[in-house]
């Protein structure tokens, strides 16, 4: 744990605890409001910074966790010449530091400095991409992909940054894949001269800040060097240090990046790029290759064989992911003619002159070579501790997903991110659960790491109340389970006049939940939102915030990272307590692993995974000092089990009524 704060504390701990008091720094802002938690955190923050060390900090909601880090990770890279990284895992958060946040400290610093919102590089058009593309336009695309290049072509001379984000309609992502940014296509050598290409341009503007804003996936696509490596010592950068906010997300980001995932989707759609067969176009039929199109076409036919083949040898009707435990269960088919085509398509480039067209082929042989070397280490489970596995699903022309995964990601994150004399700071309002942080530690592997928890400043008692039925049938007892739903669903809505999310961990329970409701919230004038339907999900939260009487249905993804302040969200309903799926591979896999070392499975992996989302679930209801509401658990493991106590510890500290 933290040494205390009074224990030998440097000048720059003291600048940055007064910085945080209520006549300091902070207190010129009109929005200021002095919180001990918040300047605990700060300090902490400040003392890694400058010794070095790692730290790792669960912040309650309302500690202002987002100043808590930037003020003394900033005044630090300001007088040590050092660059802070900062990660997040929501667009919603980078955004709030970068617009809101950062600009409200450059105000109060006499002292200036540069903050870039870094992005990953195909967010970026590459001019010299487009230029090549609209000028073979007629060999690369169908006559209205070409309507949509003009339409690209034209926003070019307008943007000022050159990102997606900037085109609105989003443009079509077989057109952009042509004139977007791409490692070894779009480089400093090819188009860091001048300013006119947007990526480099932006590369170029990160290498000078001092703070950088990215989000976890992008770190970890720059740390395995996906997106060109920008530096060979620090993090991404000579001297740098990280702050990891959201850091509740990491372990699941880390492992997806460190595993390997391969879908009949994703091949077909490269195959595609290089020739599309309905539409004769595409980077092949550029080079006039009628053996490279016969080498397409036999790819693809023999993709739609190999994961036809695989389909139909798997038993999905019990689960959509089915794992294997063995390797070698489908013979590679797709090995030679993959490698055939990459070998045509790098003496191809061989022979181009243009620089751009020769970068655009040997990019593609490449992507055809990973292609193939990713299905040999998925067939041959050649991958040391990863568990395998098979998931389907219901798109017609995207059926089959191959994916590694480690098993556990703690040992390569402790290379990766708890390095000696450099600081790695990890953040979010839930990292704990029984045991403290061990458990968040144990799973990131920072050992080494101070840890801290601050506690909310919010006044639960007074804002929030909890309600339990007490008659609630078990979730296994499914009709009289999903029938009790109904009525505590009518009944709870009601209370609050929408207002409402409801929160399930089964979408097929949702769906015919929501079916049944129908008349009901017709006849209460309540809309009722319900994810999968034709809303996207950040569309169904705008309305959701617009209608102050309307429910939303949600799984796993409105469980945490959603913030609906206010009125407009004054009801939480969890269905059901939020256990893991059990038959989920890589569930089984972590599960066998410590069962395997003499372990309890369920009381070291199912049960802290279920209370760090349980405590996500119920953090979506208070946000501000000002908001009020209830909490509902529909769920009677709660008042059952002997376990379920361990839930109800995690609750903040309010009311809880069990409702008879």
């Amino acid at each position: 744990m933290i040494a205390p704060l009074n224990d030998f504390p440097s000048e720059f701990e003291r600048q940055v605890t007064l910085a945080f008091g209520p006549g300091g720094l902070l207190a010129k802002s009109k929005d200021f409001e002095y919180r001990p938690q918040q300047q605990t955190m700060a300090t902490a923050v400040a003392r890694a910074c400058q010794d070095r060390t790692h730290l790792i900090v669960e912040a309650g909601t309302g500690v202002g966790k987002s100043l808590a880090y930037l003020v003394p990770s900033i005044f630090h890279a300001l007088a040590e010449n050092r660059k802070a990284l900062v990660s997040t895992h929501t667009i919603n958060l980078q955004e709030q530091l970068f617009y809101k946040d950062i600009p409200l400290v450059q105000k109060l610093l006499p002292t200036p400095f540069k903050t870039v919102l870094l992005k990953g590089r195909q967010n970026y058009l590459c001019p010299r991409r487009l230029e090549r593309a609209m000028s073979h336009g007629g060999e690369l695309f169908a006559s209205r992909e070409q309507e949509e290049m003009k339409r690209i072509w034209e926003w070019s001379h307008r943007t000022s940054d050159g990102t997606l984000s900037d085109l609105d309609p989003a443009p079509d992502p077989v057109v952009w894949a042509q004139v977007c940014s791409e490692p070894h296509v779009c480089t400093p050598r090819t188009c860091g001269m001048g300013t006119e290409c947007f990526y480099q341009r932006a590369r170029k503007e990160a290498e000078s800040a001092r703070i950088l804003v990215l989000n976890h996936s992008l770190f970890f696509n720059f740390l395995a060097g996906a997106e060109g490596s920008l530096e060979e010592r620090g993090y991404l950068f000579h001297n740098d240090f990280i702050i990891f906010d959201e850091a509740h997300t990491l372990e699941s980001v880390a492992a997806r990046h460190l595993g390997l995932e391969i879908s009949h989707g994703s091949l077909r759609y490269l195959l595609h790029r290089l020739f599309h067969p309905r539409t004769q176009k595409g980077i092949v039929a550029a080079l006039h290759s009628g053996e490279a199109m016969k080498l397409v076409r036999e790819a693809e036919e023999e993709a739609d064989l190999f994961f036809d083949r695989m389909e139909r040898s798997l038993d999905f009707k019990r689960s959509k992911e089915i794992r294997l435990r063995e390797p070698r269960v489908e013979a590679n088919s797709l090995d030679l003619p993959l490698a055939r085509l990459y070998r045509n398509l790098a003496d191809a480039a061989r022979e181009i002159e243009d620089e751009v067209f020769k970068a655009e082929v040997q990019e593609s042989a490449r992507r055809v070579e990973g292609m193939r070397v990713g299905l040999e280490e998925f067939i041959g489970q050649t991958r040391k501790d990863h568990v395998y596995w098979v998931e389907r699903h219901e798109k017609r022309d995207a059926r089959l997903t191959l994916t590694a995964a480690p098993i556990e990601v703690a040992s390569q994150l402790r290379t990766l991110l708890f390095r000696p004399d450099n600081t790695a700071i990890m953040t979010s309002a839930t990292l704990a659960v029984g045991d403290g942080l061990r458990y968040f530690v144990n799973r990131i592997g920072g050992d080494d790491a101070t840890t801290l928890q601050v506690d909310s400043p919010f006044d639960y008692a007074r804002q929030m109340r909890v309600y339990i039925p007490k008659k609630m049938p078990e979730p296994a007892a499914r009709d009289l389970y999903e029938r009790a739903l109904e009525h505590w669903i009518r009944h709870f809505v009601s209370m609050t006049q929408g207002k409402a999310f409801v929160l399930f961990t089964s979408y097929q329970t949702m769906q015919k939940v929501a079916e049944t409701l129908v008349s009901f919230f017709r006849s209460e004038k309540i809309t009722c939102l319900v994810q999968g339907g034709a809303l996207p999900r950040h569309r169904m939260l705008q309305k959701f915030k617009e209608d102050r009487d309307s429910v939303l249905f949600g799984t796993d993804s409105f469980w945490q990272g959603v913030d609906v302040p206010g009125e407009a969200l004054s009801n939480v309903i969890l269905t059901r307590l939020p256990f893991s799926v059990p038959d989920h591979p890589l569930t089984q896999a972590k599960c066998e692993r410590i069962i395997a070392q003499g372990g309890d499975a369920f009381r070291e992996f199912s049960l802290p995974e279920a209370l760090l989302k349980f405590r996500q679930g119920v953090g979506r209801l208070i946000r501000t000092q000002q908001d009020k509401g209830i909490v509902v658990i529909l769920d009677n493991r709660v008042l059952s089990k002997p376990y379920g106590k361990a839930f109800l510890s995690v609750l903040p500290k309010c009311p809880v009524e069990i409702v008879e």
